[in-house]
């Protein structure tokens, strides 16, 4: 059994799924095609990926239009945003973060059309997407993590970490 929980998006949702844990530990399902469907996720996943990161790192936010993804944390925590991009759309630029870690087993579901990124709030986070596209630099764009007309509120304590593409992100996507 998978839970759904509604974002402020109607496209997006948070997945939880079952985790039986017991003196050895947890076992879970991460992704399961038929228990997925059955919940309402029908993407096609072409590729997975996982980032490695320290306190303070700031990844994104980053869209592509052809992809979807499916974001999860397998150690640490970290505070996961998500900006929708659509142009014309009534929720544009709007914001919402969420706090996945490893404790709580969130999935984020990432639509076409929204930018994601996130800050890790641990020492030594690894997080993995799924991806409904392959990764093409020519048809990625990059949104400024503190562009002012979106004005996420990164629960930042310190200079964040940033790559050089995110550095020089402009706020326009």
């Amino acid at each position: 059994m998978i839970e759904v929980r509604a974002t402020d998006f109607a496209e997006a949702k948070i997945f939880i799924p079952d985790v039986f844990v017991d003196a050895r530990g947890y076992f879970k399902e991460t992704f399961s095609t038929d228990k997925y469907a059955a919940v309402g996720l029908h993407d096609t996943w072409l590729q997975d990926s996982v980032s490695r990161s320290k306190r303070n790192v700031i990844r994104g936010m980053h869209f592509d239009p052809r992809m979807a993804k499916l974001v999860q944390v397998l150690r640490g925590r970290i505070f996961d945003v998500i900006v929708d991009v659509r142009a014309g759309s009534p929720t544009y630029k709007r914001w919402q973060g969420f706090e996945l870690t490893e404790d709580n087993h969130h999935q984020l579901y990432v639509p076409c059309g929204f930018a994601h990124g996130f800050l890790a709030l641990a020492d030594d986070v690894i997080v993995h997407y799924k991806m409904s596209a392959l990764y093409d630099p020519k048809s990625e764009g990059v949104l400024s993590w503190r562009d002012p007309q979106v004005a996420i509120a990164w629960p930042l304590q310190g200079d964040p970490i940033l790559s050089a593409k995110d550095a020089a992100a402009q706020g326009e996507p």
